[in-house]
This record gives structure tokens, C-alpha cells and sequence, in this order.
């Protein structure tokens, strides 16, 4: 959700009463406002948590490109990537990075932020699971243990960088206690819960 700082515009000033510095215009050009209450699809919730961290770039461009959302109907916005011109591109099997480039030129790519508001991403790019080995295993078995220092239900493992039964055990029992379905996998979005996870316990640990 990106917040519109705009003082001077017409908008929800829920915020801004509540003692905070910033507004939300309840424009789907600038953000959208949180409705208790409201559907939030599962599905929805999903691709939100696998594509958080992905920005797009070009070569020699030091900043993230601004994207805007522009559905092409009730808003028209002429060489502007749309919402039902997407659509239309990937039900003839266009992927992601193929629409983009289609609107914004050869050069146009999809980065993954390697660290998002302090949280260590570094996702490996695959999901971790029995069998799985190597260094973000380990990176993710200590992880798990400085979070079960906080959280005895989860059980600490050993920091052998192999994905083995301990460690699956481990992994659900910290999703069942964060709310993830329990599949005893590290996919992107238990990484990130992980990492999250971590960084909180980490900090509340600096400051004891």
C-alpha cells in the first residue's frame, strides 16, 4: 500500500486524527483503504506475500520504476500498461515480464529487493524441503531457533544445514503458530514470515 502525503486533497483524514503524518486518498490511482470488514480472498493474500519484494527496473536507472494502477476503462491512460489490456495479454499466454516489456520496451525487468524495511529477504529462489541442503537452509534452521528462544512451541533443530524430519517438524509448528498452512515446506512465503519473524525477536532481544 503506498501512502499519498498530500495534505491539500480531498481524502480520508482517518489518519491524520488519529496523530499520524500521513493520509490515504482512497484513490486506486495513489492506494487503497483498509475496510473492516471486508473480503480478503486467500488467494489474493498470497500473491501479495510472493510478490512483495519485486520492483521493477531498467539498466542505468538507480531508483524503482513507479508503477501506477490504470484499468483502461473508467480511467484512460493512453501508452500506460492497463488493467483489462493485461488480461487480455495474459489470456493469450503473455507471462508477466513479456506484458511489461510489451508496453515498456526490451529493456524493462523484475528485481527482488534483497532486503525489505531491515528484513532480510535473500528468498533462494525455490522451496526448501526434506532433502533440501546447503547454506540457506542453515541461515534458515538459525533463524528458526533464535524465533523458538521466543516461542517454545517451536521446537529448536540442529544447525546442520540439512533439511531433514527435526526441521520439517520445526517449520510447522511455526506455521501453525503464525497462521501459514502447515505443509512443513519453506516456501517464499513462510521465508519471509521467518525473516520477519526473526528480525522482531532479534530487536526485542537488542533492547532487553
Amino acid at each position: 500500500m503506498n501512502f499519498y502525503r498530500n495534505p491539500e486533497s480531498p481524502i480520508t483524514n482517518w489518519y491524520r486524527n488519529q496523530g499520524y503524518d500521513f493520509t490515504i486518498t482512497s484513490s486506486t490511482a495513489f492506494d487503497h483503504k483498509w475496510i473492516p470488514q471486508r473480503n480478503v480472498f486467500d488467494t489474493i493474500s498470497e500473491v501479495v506475500d510472493e510478490l512483495f519484494g519485486s520492483y521493477l527496473s531498467r539498466p542505468n536507472v538507480r531508483q524503482p520504476i513507479l508503477t501506477q494502477y490504470c484499468d483502461g476503462k473508467q480511467v484512460s491512460c493512453p501508452n500506460w500498461m492497463t488493467q483489462w489490456g493485461s488480461k487480455s495479454l495474459g489470456d493469450q499466454g503473455y507471462s508477466a515480464i513479456e506484458i511489461l516489456r510489451y508496453y515498456y520496451g526490451s529493456d524493462m525487468y523484475i528485481n527482488t529487493a534483497q532486503e525489505i524495511s531491515g528484513i532480510p529477504s535473500s528468498w533462494p529462489g525455490y522451496t526448501l524441503e526434506i532433502g533440501s541442503s546447503g547454506s540457506k537452509v542453515r541461515q534458515m534452521q538459525e533463524q528458526l531457533n533464535v524465533i523458538a528462544g521466543a516461542y517454545p512451541a517451536i521446537p529448536k533443530v540442529t544447525v546442520d544445514g540439512v533439511y531433514g524430519p527435526a526441521t520439517e517438524a520445526s517449520v510447522k509448528k511455526f506455521q501453525e503458530v503464525f497462521g501459514l498452512p502447515e505443509t512443513g515446506d519453506v516456501d517464499y512465503r513462510t521465508w519471509y514470515k521467518i525473516s520477519e519473524i526473526y528480525v522482531g525477536v532479534s530487536r526485542i532481544a537488542e533492547l532487553v
